[in-house]
C-alpha cells in the first residue's frame, strides 16, 4: 500500500452516464498523471450518496469517511484534490471537513478548484470554445451554470465578460441558480438576431440540472422557455469533465 495519496472531492451525481465519462475519467486522470500515488473518491452532496446507496448498492464516502478510510489504510500524506468548478459552499465546506482530520496525517495538502486564477479563465474558455461544433453567424451557445448565493458567483459574469475578450461574441453565460438567469440574457439575445441556440452546461457533469433544467420537456426548462422565445434550439449533453482541456487543468492543480 502506498503511503500518499490523492482524494477527489465532487459534488456528484446520482446519474450513472454522465458519472462515467467525467467523475470517472478525472480520478483516471489523475492516476495517469500520479502514478505512485492511491486515489481515493469521495462526494459531498449527502444527497446523492444515500441515493446510490439505496438505489444501486454504491458506497461513495463523504470527506469525513473518506479521511478515515485513508488513515485505516496507512496513508501518511494526502493531497485533497476538489472538481469543484468554484471557490465557493461546497469548497468550503470540504476544507473544513478536511481541516478536521489533518491532524491525523503527517501532511494534508488541498488543491484549487478549477476557476481559481486568472489563467484558469483563460485555459477553460479554450477547452469549452474548442468543443462547440462551428457555429453560424445567427447562431450562439449559450452556457448553464449552477450559480450560488455566495460571493464567488461572481466568477460567471467574468466568465462571461472573458469569453468576450477572447472573441468568442457569441458564447454566453447564465445560470440556474444565481445571476444572471436566463430572463437576464433574453433581450440580448433577441437584439443580437440569434435565430438557433446551442445549450450547453458548464457544469462539471451533465446531471440533473443539464437533463431537465436544461433539455427537459417541462414549461421551464432553458430549452421550452427559447423555444417558446422562437429560437431554434440544440442541446449538447456534455459535461465539463468530458473536456479533457478541463481534466488537464484540475490536474495541474493537484499540489
Amino acid at each position: 500500500m502506498l503511503s500518499k495519496a490523492i482524494l477527489v472531492v465532487s459534488f456528484g451525481t446520482s446519474h450513472e452516464d454522465t458519472r462515467a465519462k467525467t467523475i470517472d475519467a478525472i480520478e483516471r486522470d489523475m492516476a495517469v498523471a500520479y502514478p505512485e500515488l492511491s486515489i481515493y473518491r469521495a462526494f459531498t452532496s449527502k444527497k446523492i450518496i444515500s441515493i446510490l446507496a439505496k438505489r444501486d448498492g454504491i458506497k461513495v464516502n463523504t470527506v469525513a469517511e473518506a479521511m478515515m478510510v485513508m488513515k485505516a489504510d496507512g496513508i501518511k500524506e494526502v493531497i485533497v484534490q476538489p472538481t469543484h468548478i468554484l471557490n465557493g459552499i461546497e469548497n468550503e465546506l470540504m476544507i473544513k471537513e478536511v481541516s478536521r482530520h489533518d491532524h491525523e496525517f503527517v501532511s494534508v495538502k488541498i488543491g484549487a478548484p478549477l476557476l481559481t486564477r486568472t489563467q484558469d479563465y483563460w485555459d477553460v474558455i479554450d477547452a469549452f470554445s474548442t468543443s462547440l461544433p462551428k457555429m453560424d453567424v445567427d447562431q450562439a451557445c449559450l452556457c448553464m451554470g449552477h450559480g450560488t448565493e455566495h460571493h464567488t458567483n461572481a466568477t460567471y459574469a467574468a466568465l462571461d465578460y472573458m469569453f468576450k475578450a477572447k472573441g468568442h461574441e457569441n458564447i454566453h453565460v447564465a445560470c440556474v441558480e444565481g445571476y444572471p438567469e436566463l430572463d437576464d440574457l433574453m433581450d440580448t439575445l433577441h437584439k443580437k438576431g440569434y435565430k438557433k441556440l446551442i445549450l450547453k452546461p458548464f457544469m462539471i457533469v451533465a446531471g440533473d440540472h443539464a437533463k431537465n433544467d436544461m433539455a427537459g420537456d417541462e414549461e421551464d426548462s432553458w430549452k421550452q422557455i427559447l423555444e417558446k422565445e422562437g429560437f431554434e434550439v440544440t442541446c449538447i449533453m456534455e459535461g465539463l469533465g468530458e473536456l479533457s482541456g478541463i481534466r488537464d487543468i484540475l490536474v495541474s492543480h493537484v499540489v
